[in-house]
């Protein structure tokens, strides 16, 4: 397990994730043809994106799992949503990873979408290397940039490169590590020695970069894997230049699997019994066969292919006879997985998120939550005869954490919810792509959710009152519909024996 390194690439639309991702990927050996290279069809588009909405749109919009290995280390690659609109897939993917590689585009720092997920890392301790893509166009002074994540990000910042201009005037990127000069034309790789490499470099630039290398902390191991400390990276992940340092990063300093929390225990991963949680379950990624993946992060031991596993939700174990490698869409059956590993589990349902499976069924891992939907909409069916469909789809949808589905207790229109307006088009788009079920969305009378507990005398006396805000979520659990966040707040001081929570927790 120590040559396992799970990741997560993580920034705001738009800085070159996804390229990133594919470059990562071709440095690995994992695939032959980089996304620019001017090719047909589904040969050209990100080999990550694979859904038909993300083609379209050009935007990562569902988690990717990539595996490859390089020199002997094992690279397990999550690729997540940028957008906004994605947060909670986006969060309970980085609940799987051991480390981050955070990407910042060189003329525009720090975005908000970057910083939200920063504090989801912080949360965790997740380790972050921070990639400042583009340099090889026009961007900001480099101090500025590194001077914003040690400010906004209360980081301790070690810069390990450093681009030589920026632009019109780049002229290559300097490793600091190895004396190398990465150029534009000519060798990919210039090692030059330190004299050699100072008199290489064109003197206007002599005193930033050594202002670069004695003006900010030594690298420091300990501090990068408490979450304190990011090792900064320049390059061009379009043009290939900083990636290969980047990768051996992420094998040298990134931490091995860590251990997990299960309520008051933590989870080491040289534990013997075979434990692991879904984070993230997928319908249809195989069209042709309406398939249904969930996606178990491995805790601790050495899974076998055709060990039984008991699953928290279900109680009873399964045999689990077709684990999955991934390689994006593409698949291959493992026969073993060690701790940090991905593996898919194909199955029909009885596999959600939040589900811990384990040997002895003795542990529950936690931290993976829904959150309160902050735009609710009922749902219009085009032809009435597709009922069934509809709750099967809406069903599958929820349960991969896409939208959260209502049942109100009045009233026979479904309320889906999402936490960003583009939910709701991937709703529609894979509704009729994938379930060939036509549906419109209307607006809803409510603005938010909240999940209610409480005991059960107290609770059906709130229901007799509330009957046209109650709805039961999927799992069966009572949920108040309201209208504002001053109908939350008034109901919470009315009945001070619930609670209103805007989260829930498997």
């Amino acid at each position: 397990m120590s040559n396992r390194r799970t990741f997560a690439i993580i920034s705001h639309p738009d800085a070159g994730k996804t390229t990133l991702t594919e470059k990562l990927l071709l440095q690995g050996g994992a695939i032959h043809l980089a996304g620019e290279v001017k090719a047909r069809g589904a040969a050209r588009r990100a080999r990550s994106d694979w859904m038909k909405i993300e083609q379209q749109r050009g935007i990562s919009v569902t988690s990717s799992v990539m595996t490859f290995e390089r020199d002997g280390i094992t690279f397990n690659l999550l690729d997540t949503p940028g957008h906004e609109d994605f947060s909670e897939d986006t969060y309970r993917t980085l609940t799987a990873v051991d480390s981050a590689v955070m990407v910042i585009d060189a003329a525009k720092g720090i975005e908000p979408q970057t910083r939200k997920l920063f504090e989801v890392c912080r949360l965790r301790s997740v380790p972050i290397i921070t990639f400042v893509n583009k340099v090889d166009r026009e961007g900001r002074d480099p101090f500025e940039t590194l001077d914003e994540v040690a400010d906004m990000l209360a980081l301790d910042v070690s810069p390990q490169m450093w681009p030589i201009g920026m632009g019109g005037e780049f002229e290559g990127i300097l490793d600091f590590a190895t004396e190398t000069v990465s150029r534009p034309e000519g060798p990919s790789r210039e090692f030059l020695g330190k004299r050699d490499a100072d008199a290489a470099i064109p003197e206007r630039f002599a005193d930033e970069i050594e202002l670069a290398r004695g003006g900010y902390p030594e690298f420091d191991l300990e501090a990068f894997r408490h979450g304190d400390l990011t090792p900064v990276y320049f390059g061009s992940a379009l043009k290939n230049f900083g990636v290969t340092e980047l990768i051996d990063a992420i094998a040298r300093y990134a931490p091995p699997p860590r251990p997990q929390p299960a309520g008051e225990e933590q989870i080491s991963p040289d534990r013997d019994e075979v434990t692991g949680f879904i984070f993230k379950v997928q319908a249809n990624m195989d069209p042709n066969h309406r398939d249904r993946i969930a996606f178990m992060r491995q805790v601790s031991g050495t899974f076998k292919r055709g060990m039984k596993l008991t699953p928290s939700g279900l109680g009873k174990p399964i045999a689990v006879h077709s684990p999955i490698l991934f390689f994006a869409q593409d698949r291959e059956l493992a026969d073993t997985a060690e701790a940090g590993d991905i593996i898919g589990i194909p199955n029909h349902g009885t596999l959600r998120v939040g589900d811990t499976l384990s040997e002895r069924n003795q542990v529950r891992f936690t931290g993976l939550p829904n959150f309160a939907p902050e735009i609710l909409r009922r749902v219009q069916l085009r032809d009435p005869t597709k009922t069934k469909q509809l709750r099967k789809a809406l069903d599958d949808l929820s349960e991969e954490g896409v939208i959260q589905v209502f049942y109100p207790d009045i009233g026979a229109q479904h309320i889906v919810g999402v936490v960003g307006q583009l939910q709701l088009e991937v709703l529609i788009s894979r509704l009729e792509a994938e379930y060939k079920v036509e549906a419109a969305l209307e607006p809803s009378p409510f603005a938010t959710a909240r999940w209610i507990k409480g005991d059960a005398k107290a609770l059906e006396e709130f229901a007799s009152f509330n009957r046209a805000n109650l709805a039961r979520d999927r799992d069966g659990d009572f949920v108040f519909m309201a209208k504002s966040p001053w109908d939350v707040s008034y109901q919470v001081e009315k009945n001070p024996e619930l609670t209103f929570s805007a989260t829930k927790e498997r």
